[in-house]
């Protein structure tokens, strides 16, 4: 953390929300060697707006034959990475109802090549809206660092929601390769 003097008293809502947030990934990551936390952006009060999340958990980030998906008789053996990145994103109206965070695996770098991201059924691999993770938090009072370790355990497949029904998977494709070649072959 940097070292500016909060005084709480003088502080929106809001401000003692993203100081929380941050103390929070701060205290709950310290000592991690597996989920690092970086600030990526500040408000005008030095508050963190934007952050990324370095993961360093060896997780599937796509599969062979991708091309013939869930074709019957292919058979789509698992690739694996060992770092995915992870941005969160607070709306200006953060921690309003109508503007929970946003999480999201980065997909290109810096230079616009691809990168790895998680095959997960909570996390979209495919499309315009590859990266988002879908975590269903329930209520505005639900905070970032319960996401980033949730991530963490979709990422180690000790989490997950690959049947086509309520709350349904982020990623339906996915889903079926996890349900019908995954769970069977690759014991999560």
């Amino acid at each position: 953390m940097r070292n500016v003097d909060y005084s709480i008293k003088s502080l929106s809502g809001r401000e003692r929300r993203l100081l929380y947030e941050w103390r929070q990934l701060e205290e709950g990551l310290s000592g991690r060697s597996d989920i690092l936390c970086h600030v990526l952006k500040t408000n005008i009060h030095e508050l963190p707006t934007n952050y990324l999340i370095d993961y360093y958990i060896r997780c599937f980030c796509g599969v062979t034959n991708i091309e013939h998906l869930n074709e019957p008789g292919v058979v789509n053996e698992p690739l694996f990475a060992d770092h995915f990145i992870m941005q969160i994103d607070l709306a200006e109206n953060y921690p309003q109802v109508d503007a929970p965070p946003v999480f999201h695996f980065l997909t290109r770098d810096n230079k616009g090549l691809s990168i790895p991201h998680p095959w997960h059924p909570n996390i979209r691999f495919f499309g315009d809206f590859a990266g988002n993770v879908c975590l269903n938090m329930t209520d505005t009072y639900t905070d970032l660092l319960w996401g980033v370790k949730r991530v963490a355990s979709y990422l180690r497949y000790e989490c997950y929601h690959a049947l086509p029904e309520p709350p349904f998977p982020e990623d339906l494709k996915v889903a079926k390769w996890v349900v019908c070649q995954g769970e069977p072959n690759y014991m999560f």
